[in-house]
């Protein structure tokens, strides 16, 4: 398999990175949609919930689409097999993509019980199903798909779940759960912060155990002629990083076990990647069949522009959603939340606790609020 050059190595790293930010922004609002019918006691408590990742959901998603659209300009021959073969994966994640952003914006329009469990139930199924299937999509990427010397990917959807894919998709389930956990003790408070911590603990164990087994099954899995030891190392301290965040929960270290939990996620995505390297796809129909990086790069004009690009743009991406984070960085409690409160409503509470209310009422505007774009949808105001 001929060596990728530098650009293409450049654009490998770089992709590497923005799945790596994809999945700790996501994996949190994963895992508090997953949580957010099972950790409520009531609306208040579900609005909260829903208000911790409502300012940053769908920023956190342009993550995917830069990652999708880098793959596609830097390797389209990668992004070209991957579809042959992961078309209706794909389709399945993005439909559970949908139907969980849609329920954030549609559960506070009526007050009816049905109307809001059924949106609850949405954004549950929803993240669970985006959170299982990106594991289980990308343990084939690294494991190799029949693909024939056309690099169209033979397989079908069911010959994607196999047991070694299906034990990536619980790794990432659990551990997207549990830092959702996680950020819900950084994010509340009260009674709140004791039950996300309680999850957080039980299923920050079972993520770093399913972690372990997965990465020394992946470790042992390569057709390379022997085990990477830088990969192996990285999934070592990736497996280390995982079973240390519950510990730090448990002893009310919310900040710590939060960033711990993060590097666990960018640990198991760059051991991840490692392995992969210098492959784009392996073929598990015969080694000759198998993408390389090489093979898949786009010009090597192409790839210069999008760094040039790349240099500009990007730091001024990551400071606006830094910006975002800081905005929207208090803990909500149920008060910001019991009455006929909107968004609007909260993001001035922020400011009262900045020192900048003007007025005794968690900063609430008395003239009429309107919704800001990047929040959820409020209740109606007659629904308190």
């Amino acid at each position: 398999m001929p060596d990728p050059n530098f650009l293409q190595t450049l654009w490998f790293l770089l992709i590497g990175v923005l799945w790596v930010g994809y999945f700790i922004l996501e994996g949190f609002d994963f895992g508090v949609g997953m949580l957010l019918r099972a950790l409520s006691r009531d609306d208040t408590d579900k609005r909260m919930i829903i208000h911790t990742i409502g300012p940053v959901w769908d920023g956190n998603e342009v993550w995917l689409l830069t990652a999708g659209g880098a793959t596609f300009a830097a390797f389209p021959g990668w992004y070209a097999s991957l579809f042959s073969g992961f078309y209706l994966a794909l389709f399945l994640i993005l439909a559970a993509l949908i139907i969980r952003g849609v329920s954030f914006e549609f559960w506070g329009k009526e007050d009816s019980p049905r109307w809001r469990a059924t949106w609850e139930w949405t954004a549950v199924i929803g993240s669970f199903l985006a959170a299982l299937l990106w594991g289980v999509g990308w343990a084939n990427i690294v494991h190799g798909v029949p693909m024939n010397a056309q690099h169209n990917v033979t397989g079908t959807l069911f010959s994607l779940l196999h047991p070694y894919a299906l034990l990536g998709g619980l790794v990432t389930l659990t551990l997207f759960l549990a830092h959702g956990a996680i950020f819900l003790a950084l994010r509340t408070s009260g009674e709140m912060v004791d039950r996300a911590r309680n999850v957080a603990v039980r299923a920050g164990g079972v993520a770093a155990a399913l972690m372990a087994g997965f990465l020394l099954w992946t470790a042992i899995d390569q057709d390379t002629g022997g085990v990477k030891i830088s990969a192996l190392l990285i999934g070592v301290l990736a497996v280390v990083l995982a079973a240390a965040a519950p510990v730090l929960v448990s002893r009310g270290r919310d900040g710590l076990a939060f960033g711990l939990s993060a590097g666990a996620i960018a640990m198991l995505f760059a051991c991840l990647f490692v392995e992969l390297f210098p492959a784009a796809l392996p073929s598990t129909t015969s080694h000759a069949f198998s993408l390389s990086l090489a093979g898949a790069s786009s010009s090597h004009y192409t790839q210069t522009v999008m760094t040039v690009v790349a240099v500009i743009f990007v730091p001024i991406v990551l400071a606006y959603q830094g910006w975002t984070y800081w905005v929207f960085r208090h803990r909500l409690g149920r008060d910001d939340f019991e009455g006929p409160l909107t968004p609007i409503a909260v993001l001035s509470s922020y400011s009262g606790k900045n020192g900048h209310s003007t007025d005794g009422h968690r900063g609430e505007s008395q003239g009429t609020r309107e919704q800001p774009p990047g929040l959820p949808a409020s209740d109606p105001p007659a629904a308190g």
